[in-house]
């Protein structure tokens, strides 16, 4: 069972570059020779059916999109935005080596660089665009995109807001774009499997969840701070004022924009420009529980801090009555829960724990197996194998094929921003130390003017958000 999907999404009548392309192949003459490439044969895209794609941002996390993009046969890599313009001549060395193989001369010259996103929106002949930026950034881009008529892949979280993330999800619906957030661990066939079999009922009523969240039960989780560096000057290859973008004002510092330890990202933690644990981590788990649970589209009606007594750690409370909780390690499911037996084998992340009236399951990663008891359950999963393997999640395959169908992906717009808003009313509960009401229609805190001013913030200008 798939998530339930709501609908296509519409698109504009307008001549396409492929369907003019298409038209315009029959009024020309065509040569004695067609090589396989240009026909669409011998396992090969027609390039007049090719998805054309413009990428924003090349850090670490976009050289991989960038290196994926380039390999896949059914896409076309047009353009590279990045302000540092170290970043885009790598870049772009990246993408005419692998077009330059087969070219005369070796050499491919059908590719751009920008350091103004702007710039490539405003081109006609891209169809979709991918956006690998810092978190600030994701939401303004993508409004952008769609409104330019773009389909939109956007790295996870989708925003740095809760009204972010709700004026993007109104913009890409007005503009009727196919939108597909980065938390591609969903569509990971064995994870897939286990949170399909939870949604229907497999495990019973869900009495508890549990996931690993930086921090939690301690005075010091990962949220954002008022993160601030020593300003230094300014590199002349790299456009500070564009990477701050919407976010308030900082001078540069190296650490903001380049990573002094692999994986580590100092301006995830600064609020102005990421969104902490949420960034990295957060948005996965959540994604995936809420989409087990059948809350993708939707969240909790109770956000319960730890200082109130109910439980050891921060948990939510959904509709229904389930409880999430989030631990600071697998030990204190057993230690401070005892939701399982002290033999069970708990490891991973970037997934959860569910435990039922019919017994419990894993859907984690990285840590070895599925997990589960009792062993019946595996006989009802059905599972090919127990092991997760993410290099066959089919995120970006599904993203490509939507955009040809107008069909929702698997982590559309709405399920995008439902997952990073949890991780939202996570920090803004941590940050007031104390529980809250939460009205996931209307997206507000009950009673609670506090706590409702820290669902928005100001842009610096010209960046102001609008749908």
């Amino acid at each position: 069972m798939k998530p339930t999907r709501t609908g296509k999404a519409s698109t504009a009548s307008k001549v396409t570059r492929r369907g003019f392309l298409g038209t315009a192949a029959g009024a020309v003459a065509a040569p004695l020779i067609i090589p396989a490439s240009a026909r669409g044969a011998d396992g090969h895209v027609a390039p007049s059916n090719r998805i054309t794609i413009g990428q924003v941002g090349r850090g670490i996390m976009g050289r991989g999109h960038l290196q994926r993009l380039i390999y896949d046969p059914k896409v076309q890599v047009l353009a590279l935005c990045e302000v540092d313009r170290t970043r885009l001549k790598d870049g772009r060395g990246q993408v005419e080596d692998v077009y330059g193989e087969g070219q005369p001369g070796g050499t491919y010259k059908g590719f751009s660089g920008y350091s103004d996103f702007r710039e490539l929106l405003a081109r006609d002949d891209i169809d979709a665009v991918v956006v690998v930026t810092p978190d600030h950034w994701h939401t303004p881009i993508s409004i952008q995109a769609a409104k330019a008529g773009k389909d939109i892949y956007c790295e996870k979280p989708n925003s740095i807001t809760i009204q972010q993330g709700r004026r993007l999800v109104e913009a890409v619906q007005r503009y009727g774009r196919v939108f597909q957030n980065g938390s591609q661990y969903r569509s990971a066939p064995t994870i897939r499997r286990v949170c399909d079999f939870v949604r229907r009922g497999g495990l019973g009523k869900i009495k508890s969840v549990f996931t690993i969240w930086g921090g939690a039960g301690t005075p010091n989780p990962s949220i954002t701070l008022d993160y601030a560096l020593k300003g230094e000057p300014t590199p002349e290859w790299l456009d500070w004022d564009m990477w701050v973008g919407p976010a308030q004002g900082r001078p540069y510092n190296p650490a903001y924009h380049r990573n002094p330890i692999p994986g580590v990202v100092p301006w995830a933690f600064c609020e102005d420009f990421g969104v902490g644990a949420s960034t990295g981590y957060h948005s996965h788990a959540a994604d995936v529980i809420q989409y087990a649970l059948g809350y993708e589209e939707s969240g909790p009606v109770d956000i319960i801090h730890p200082s109130s007594g109910e439980f050891p750690t921060l948990t939510y409370r959904y509709a229904n009555g389930t409880l999430f909780h989030l631990v600071g390690g697998w030990d204190q499911v057993k230690r401070l829960y005892h939701a399982v037996p002290d033999d069970a084998r708990l490891a991973g992340s970037f997934g959860g724990l569910f435990v039922g009236e019919r017994g419990w399951l894993t859907s984690m990663t990285g840590g070895g197996p599925i997990e589960g008891a009792p062993e019946s359950l595996f006989d009802e999963l059905g599972l090919p194998s127990r092991n997760v393997n993410l290099g066959e999640n089919d995120h970006y395959p599904n993203w490509l094929e939507c955009i040809k169908t107008r069909e929702k992906p698997h982590s559309f717009e709405e399920i995008g921003h439902r997952a990073a808003a949890l991780g939202h009313l996570t920090m803004i509960c941590y940050k007031l130390g104390r529980s809250l009401k939460w009205d996931p229609d209307r997206e507000v805190f009950l009673g609670d003017d506090q706590a409702n001013r820290m669902l928005r913030r100001a842009s610096r200008a010209p960046w102001n958000i609008t749908a």
